[in-house]
């Protein structure tokens, strides 16, 4: 038995694929929902400013709504729900999490007014905005596949829409990009197999 097989986390991974065709009477319970988007929201970001918002489209004239801003692509629909994930282009504002953290004193007040400012500079850069927000969002992004996967269910993640669109049916303010796609559901049919380029063509040990 390989060690992917022994071990769960490894597991789930490896059996992650793209499904694109679901069971539309399939619901996904709201404890269930609730799980995965917990395990969104823990996922690692950069100084801790979770750059990320979750829309969740689940109501059946919402996923009509959603269909031409998703270039008619039918999982949005017969998914139980899908997750619009949008990055936070001024995450630089939930620097309020420091102060929690000095509060139960497990911070020094001076580097949290430090760190601030370390972050405020940065983030007077739109750049180095929209680039932590794309990235630190997509990091809460895999944590939703792989929870819905461990789960029992499947995704598949979709950088196929109009993200103008998005922003204007669905109201979202300036302050969020749009960054993917995510149906989550119960599948139809198996995803189809994906190859893989070995390690050999992907890792580089030391310097190129």
């Amino acid at each position: 038995m390989s060690i992917t097989q022994q071990n769960e986390t490894l597991r789930v991974i490896s059996e992650r694929h793209a499904v694109k065709k679901y069971d539309s009477s399939a619901a996904l319970p709201a404890e269930h929902l609730e799980a995965i988007l917990t395990a969104a929201s823990q996922a690692p970001s950069a100084w801790n400013l979770q750059h990320w918002k979750f829309l969740v489209i689940e109501d059946a004239a919402d996923k009509q709504t959603l269909l031409p801003i998703a270039y008619n692509q039918q999982q949005v629909v017969d998914s139980s729900v899908t997750i619009a994930v949008l990055g936070d282009l001024e995450a630089n504002r939930n620097t309020v999490i420091y102060d929690q953290a000095v509060d139960a004193g497990f911070l020094a007040a001076e580097i949290r007014d430090a760190l601030v400012g370390q972050i405020n500079g940065a983030y007077a850069n739109p750049q180095v905005a929209r680039d932590a927000a794309i990235l630190n969002s997509s990091l809460a992004a895999q944590n939703i596949m792989l929870a819905a996967k461990a789960l029992g269910y499947d995704t598949c993640a979709m950088g196929g829409f109009s993200a103008p669109q998005l922003v204007e049916k669905f109201n979202i303010p300036e302050r969020y990009i749009p960054v993917m796609l995510i149906t989550v559901g119960t599948a139809k049919e198996p995803a189809r197999p994906s190859g893989r380029l070995p390690l050999s063509e992907v890792v580089v040990k030391g310097s190129f």
